[in-house]
């Protein structure tokens, strides 16, 4: 499902040569790619509480909220991560957007806020225990209660999160006769982001094409085309 970035670099550079638009170097082209498709990834989320302040539709082809789910899914992850030895600590992968939810001994752990360990611990009713443990999630570590050593009998918890987008990179070696760019698969990362967004993803970089020459009306072409998108999208 993922997208080819060298397709996309190649659509890239044939509209930018058809209106005389300049070069876009693969230096260039890696920076503003992952720009744009950290963008199309943010606007999931948006798109997202759009759709659910709106009624939905039973037509299953025509049922925005299961593609965009579709596409959120991508980058739905679930790892085992193992505790700080001696500790209840977890550090949390540097990847993550969005925590999910917290397994542990099979169980979902119910997260609580830093301020409420105190309260918690307090009352016989809510105080946490190895069987049911809370957890609180600060500055990409997870601590679980209680803090005791026998709540660290097994290899760590089960994290269910989101994913940020890897960046996307166009590989390449240099021709040493012409000088030219060789495209290099093993080189390359591909983008990330459903298949039906390669036509935005395309021209969200024309248009960020369009600044970096300064070219005016490259820049207005991708954004016309972005609107578009956007309108027929909501159709």
């Amino acid at each position: 499902m993922a997208i080819n970035v060298n397709q996309v670099y190649k659509s890239v550079l044939v509209v930018l040569q058809q209106e005389k638009r300049g070069v876009l170097t693969p230096t260039e082209f890696n920076k503003i790619a992952t720009q744009s498709q950290q963008e199309i990834f943010t606007e999931y989320f948006d798109e997202l509480n759009q759709l659910l302040r709106q009624p939905q539709t039973s037509l299953a082809y025509a049922d925005r909220f299961a593609l965009l789910d579709e596409k959120i899914s991508l980058f739905k992850r679930s790892d085992a991560v193992n505790f700080t030895a001696g500790t209840t600590d977890v550090t949390v992968p540097s990847n993550v957007q969005e925590l999910g939810t917290v397994i542990y001994n099979n169980r979902e752990v119910q997260r609580i806020q830093e301020y409420e360990v105190y309260t918690t611990n307090q009352s016989p009713l809510t105080a946490p225990t190895a069987f049911y443990p809370v957890y609180t999630y600060e500055n990409g570590i997870i601590k679980l209660y209680p803090a005791d050593t026998a709540i660290v009998t097994g290899d760590g918890i089960t994290l269910n999160y989101l994913k940020y987008p890897s960046d996307p990179k166009w590989g390449f070696t240099i021709d040493t006769e012409l000088g030219n760019y060789i495209y290099s698969e093993q080189a390359s990362t591909d983008f990330e982001l459903h298949q039906s967004d390669q036509p935005l993803l395309i021209d969200k970089i024309l248009g960020y094409a369009g600044v970096m020459t300064r070219d005016q009306l490259a820049l207005s072409l991708g954004t016309q085309k972005e609107q578009q998108i956007d309108v027929d999208g909501q159709k």
